[in-house]
């Protein structure tokens, strides 16, 4: 990369400050329990695990959000709690991260999605889930859109991340991306298998190579040309702006709607690899930040890469800042 180009991304980075972005989808709760075993329980042949430590974070829509906060942007989380105290832990963790919670809605008739993990000698024994899949009712549906459009006055960047917890029903994802199109903000989505091709006319999605295949309905095939293809397949049936398709080790694969689909493959940025959790909400949020800055989305995806590259070698749930993908750039 030549020092012109630096610049260029180096000023895209800079402006990250302060942009308000939307991040519309599930959230839930991270509950990691650690400790050590040092016996098998008298009752069940199962390990004793005695507790040391226990961590609460964000995930899904949230870990998504946290990320943009990290990034020095203004993110608003909308989104589905129960009304219980798990929801009240959830909120008050983001709003400790610097995200605004004020259009998050409690319903009384769902619990707040959790995820609790158990954790002996750094090797997960248990995962035990609290949730409901039913989508959202439609009057709180309704709210969720009330507060989508009074937010979007303000908003340089709407993130739709779909875990397929029911936050994301048909009729919403419609509204909230042909509000988007009329305002001319760029929409990017993490999809669900489920609702995959239901994102039609978006700025950008963002799948995993196991995504984009399953998505499509189609068994994973391992040679390039496929891929294209497939690529190419994605972004005709969705008839988006683009789609991004995250590879691990091999990088990513950007398809642009051009006349003759524009295909850049940019080699993947890390170093080492430690730990792969929460590089696919690391990547949206930087790429979704990036075009809100009005970077092309050549320019958006080179960052996201770099910032994916950082927080892979990284343990655990993590994010990066801007900071550090400036050194990385440098």
């Amino acid at each position: 990369m030549n020092n012109k180009n630096k610049k260029h991304l180096l000023k895209i980075l800079n402006s990250f400050g302060n942009k308000q972005i939307i991040v519309i989808g599930d959230v839930m709760l991270d509950h990691s329990i650690k400790g050590g075993v040092s016996r098998i329980s008298p009752e069940a042949p199962v390990p004793v695990v005695n507790v040391e430590n226990e961590i609460y974070a964000a995930g899904g829509a949230g870990n998504v959000a946290v990320n943009l906060a990290a990034l020095g942007a203004k993110p608003i989380i909308l989104s589905v709690i129960g009304e219980d105290i798990k929801g009240q832990v959830l909120k008050d963790y983001l709003a400790k991260k610097g995200v605004d919670v004020s259009k998050l809605v409690k319903d009384e008739d769902r619990p707040t999605t959790q995820k609790i993990r158990v954790i002996a000698e750094r090797q997960q024994v248990v995962r035990i889930d609290r949730e409901s899949r039913s989508k959202i009712s439609p009057d709180i549906a309704k709210v969720c859109i009330q507060n989508f459009k009074a937010a979007l006055k303000n908003a340089k960047g709407v993130v739709m991340s779909d875990y397929g917890k029911g936050m994301l029903s048909d009729h919403n994802i419609h509204e909230i991306i042909s509000l988007c199109r009329v305002k001319k903000i760029p929409v990017c989505v993490d999809p669900k298998i489920d609702n995959f091709k239901k994102y039609k006319y978006i700025t950008c999605m963002t799948p995993n190579t196991k995504e984009a295949w399953e998505g499509m309905g189609l068994p994973p095939q391992k040679d390039e040309t496929a891929l294209i293809a497939l690529g190419k397949n994605i972004l005709k049936t969705l008839r988006a702006d683009s789609i991004l398709i995250t590879r691990s080790s091999e990088g990513m694969t950007l398809f642009e709607n051009t006349p003759k689909t524009k295909i850049t493959t940019i080699k993947a940025a890390a170093q080492e690899v430690f730990d792969v959790t929460g590089a696919g909400d690391t990547v949206i949020s930087v790429l979704t930040l990036a075009l809100a800055c009005k970077a092309s989305l050549k320019d958006a995806s080179y960052i996201a890469n770099k910032a994916a590259g950082i927080v892979v070698s990284k343990l655990g749930t993590a994010t990066v800042s801007k900071e550090e993908i400036k050194e990385v750039l440098k």
